[in-house]
């Protein structure tokens, strides 16, 4: 039986991150659009907090990833999440780990 979790992310997942955000590169075909580096990632996301990351795991593997970032509605006057980008590997998919 899979156990599934998900977590926050800490600076010793960057190399992680990087190879899921290449993977849903390669996915949609963008792999040359990645310019970013496992170094670039951990300043901005660990060091200097522009975005944050959840980590989805299946049987302690990650198998996905959610990035986001804190925003803010002028109009309403309250603050929001925005989701960067959402990934599941394709092996995984249909155990609802996106909609988790």
């Amino acid at each position: 039986m899979s156990t599934f979790n998900i977590r926050k992310a800490i600076p010793e997942d960057t190399q992680t991150i990087f190879n899921l955000i290449y993977q849903l590169a390669v996915y949609e075909k963008l792999e040359n659009n990645v310019i970013t580096s496992v170094e670039e990632l951990q300043t901005n996301i660990f060091e200097k907090n522009y975005a944050e990351v959840l980590i989805a795991e299946e049987n302690e593997k990650p198998v996905g990833f959610a990035l986001y970032f804190h925003n803010f509605s002028t109009f309403v006057g309250k603050p929001g999440i925005y989701l960067e980008d959402l990934f599941v590997e394709p092996e995984t998919r249909g155990k609802g780990y996106g909609k988790a």
